[in-house]
Parts: structure tokens; sequence; C-alpha cells
């Protein structure tokens, strides 16, 4: 699956399949709309990939010096572009990983 193909899947779906990592988990939510939930589900997971998306969401919510300790959490350089630009980019490589582990 690819970040165009995730993207119609989201907008089929009625809720987020559980079997997806945490991190495109909240993702997906952030998607439809729901920060809180989105943010819910990164802010306790100890993975690089969740800090990640957890660097993104308080970069979206403008608390930048959350945002910047959260990139250091996740060794990922802090994003420059649009808020659309790095969920892209989050969305491809984590997606690329998820292919990659189940052989898609």
């Amino acid at each position: 699956m690819n970040t165009e193909e995730f993207q119609r899947f989201i907008e089929k779906q009625h809720s987020c399949p559980q079997t997806l990592p945490k991190a495109l988990q909240a993702l997906w939510y952030d998607k439809q709309g729901d920060w809180g939930k989105a943010h819910e589900i990164v802010q306790d997971a100890s993975d690089m990939d969740s800090a990640w998306v957890h660097a993104y969401l308080h970069r979206k919510e403008g608390d930048l010096s959350n945002a910047r300790y959260w990139y250091r959490r996740s060794q990922q350089p802090e994003f420059i572009g649009t808020l659309n630009q790095e969920w892209e980019q989050i969305t491809s490589l984590l997606l690329k990983k998820v292919n990659t582990t189940h052989g898609c």
C-alpha cells in the first residue's frame, strides 16, 4: 500500500484497523481530524516511529518546543515543509516498513 492508497483507505473506512502499527493508527486518526485520539495513541508509545508521529502532532498543534523534544526522541530532523508534506512523508516511510515486514 502506498500513501495515496492509504488516503483512499482512510476515506472509505469508518473505524481504524487495530492491525495497523500504532504510528499509522495515529496518522489515520489525524487525517480523520481527530488530533486528540491520534495523540492519545502515540503519547505513551516508546518506539521511534510513534515518537516521530508525536513530534508531527505537536508541530501541528503549534507547540514547537514539545515537537522538537519528540523529533530528538525519534532521531528525525525537524520538518521544514508543510504539515501535509510531513504527514505524507511519515506515512510513506511507515507504509514501506509495513509492506517490507508483511511482504506486500
